[in-house]
């Protein structure tokens, strides 16, 4: 089977190749922007929405007009990337599956993107890329980039440049190792296993937020768009970068130890944003507990409960193995013994005691053995073509390409 790949490397710039790709990123932002005034300016005209192939005609006069010169200088295909992008965010947006499109915003997500794999070369032996219009650029070759490359991504991140392959290999059908488990999420633990073994939570945020917040009080002090401005803006970038990266760091060693020794993960269908919402309620009706929420909403978010979700999905497809995701319902609730289903059987929120049979368990572990049977329960109706409740999650099986979005 195919397998898309997608492997990150650091630039190592010169200070010119520096200068362009700021300009690059710069012109692709102001691509994006530009199309997306045009377009909503001909909705409140009543005029029909432009396509991709209109907009690239529109490019085309801008990078030869008077008035945008400049962006003659950028790569085109770039540029047409760009407007790509914005193609598929109306087509989200009109499929529910997205907000409306946004203006892009300086040192927000700046990136561009070369499609044409034959405009690419590169040198591994060396650890160097070619790249049209910015020549060989040196990269950190940390490991080999396996399989033939499609496209290229440049984005800048914190003062610094990375540069992400995606690539196209034939690989064989996996096996997969290991039988079912079943994974209940918390904040307490970050994930416990059905087999009793857990993964105390890193909370990456909450480990830099004393620093996050005197960075951030030292900016509210400087003149706003000076030197000094700059710089503390600057430093608290850097923090939010390292929060990040620790904590995909860390969701990529757990995630790949347990779609290598599972064949199948049940894990519960959580609808993070729902549960994250604000309890401030409006000036009429003010909220109970704001701030004790507040600080819940905190730690759920610190998590990354959705990217957890996200890598154990495809990494479960890479090893032949599938991911089925249960509603959480009563998962926590349940008596694995009895079954008998009530508020009162967790006191607590660590430990479970059932008010029927007297069970007594970590309530964790009874959410991930409740989960772990839900999701056999749903793979046995599809296998005997029953229809499950609207409720249910959804089931993926590890069959077909995946695609890595690190």
């Amino acid at each position: 089977m195919k397998r898309l790949q997608a492997f990150k490397y650091e630039l190592m710039p010169t200070c010119e190749q520096q200068r362009q790709m700021r300009r690059f990123a710069g012109s692709c932002r102001f691509v994006f922007n530009k199309a997306l005034a045009l377009q909503k300016e001909r909705y409140e005209q009543g005029e029909k929405k432009l396509g991709y192939a209109g907009l690239c005609k529109l490019l085309t006069e801008w990078r030869n007009g008077p008035e945008t010169p400049w962006l003659a200088d950028a790569p085109t295909h770039p540029l047409q990337q760009t407007l790509k992008d914005l193609e598929r965010a109306y087509t989200n947006f009109f499929a529910r599956r997205a907000d409306f499109p946004r203006f892009k915003k300086k040192g927000h997500g700046d990136s561009f993107r070369y499609p044409d794999p034959k405009q690419i070369k590169l040198d591994q032996t060396n650890g160097r890329i070619f790249l049209p219009k910015l020549g060989w650029l040196r990269y950190r070759d940390s490991r080999d980039a396996l399989g033939e490359v499609k496209q290229v991504t440049v984005s800048g991140s914190s003062g610094k440049w990375f540069v992400s392959l995606q690539t196209e290999r034939e690989v064989e059908q996996p096996i997969p190792n290991g039988g079912a488990v079943g994974i209940d999420m918390g904040i307490a633990r970050f994930a416990t296993l059905s087999d009793g073994t857990f993964y105390a939570p890193l909370n990456s945020f909450k480990r830099h937020e004393t620093a996050l917040r005197k960075a951030q009080q030292a900016m509210s002090r400087k003149v706003k768009f000076s030197g000094n401005w700059k710089k503390a803006k600057a430093r608290i970038q850097r923090i939010h970068a390292r929060i990040g990266n620790a904590r995909r760091d860390y969701l990529h060693k757990a995630t790949t130890t347990i779609s290598q020794n599972h064949a199948m993960v049940c894990i519960e269908d959580l609808q993070v944003r729902n549960m994250s919402r604000s309890a401030a309620g409006s000036a009429e009706k003010p909220g109970k507990n704001v701030r004790a929420k507040s600080g819940l909403n905190k730690s759920i978010l610190d998590q990354g409960w959705f990217e957890f979700r996200r890598q154990l999905d495809y990494k479960l497809a890479w090893n032949g193995g599938w991911l089925v995701a249960v509603p959480p319902q009563n998962t926590s609730r349940t008596c694995p013994c009895c079954g008998h289903v009530s508020a009162g059987n967790r006191q607590t929120q660590a430990r479970f005691e059932c008010v029927g049979c007297s069970f007594e368990e970590s309530a964790d572990l009874v959410g991930a053995i409740n989960v772990l049977r839900a999701g056999h329960a749903r793979c046995a109706c599809e296998v005997s073509g029953e229809v499950m409740p609207p409720a249910a999650g959804t089931h993926r099986s590890g069959s077909g390409a995946a695609q890595c979005r690190t």
